[in-house]
């Protein structure tokens, strides 16, 4: 008995779908890699504020970053890179992080409007 052309329809349409299925399982590795990569560097960053941050200065930071996210990473990425270039002296306290909030923080503009 030979096989029919179902058969063979039927077998190249596995061998397709056992491709597809091995190539997202490599895809899943990648994106597995990736997300460890960023745990790790995520690790590193908080390790790093620890060290150079009291405990008042990380909670200031921990709220601004809960009120203004995107500010709060700049703040971070700065302090990390105060500490790496060995612009800190000890550690950061609350009345520096305050003074570093100011410094970073955009210029508001206020409107003014009198009515005539």
């Amino acid at each position: 008995m030979s096989p029919s052309p179902d058969d063979d329809e039927i077998e190249e349409i596995r061998q397709k779908k056992m491709e597809q299925l091995k190539e997202q399982q490599g895809g899943e590795g990648a994106q597995e890699a990736q997300q460890a990569r960023q745990e790790q560097a995520d690790a590193q960053k908080k390790a790093l504020l620890r060290q150079n941050l009291t405990d008042g200065a990380r909670k200031r930071l921990n709220t601004v970053k809960m009120s203004k996210p995107d500010f709060g990473e700049q703040v971070e990425r700065q302090v990390i890179a105060l500490a790496q270039s060995g612009r800190v002296q000890g550690q950061i306290d609350e009345d520096q992080m305050k003074d570093l909030l100011r410094e970073l923080k955009p210029d508001s503009q206020s409107f003014n409007i009198s009515r005539r």
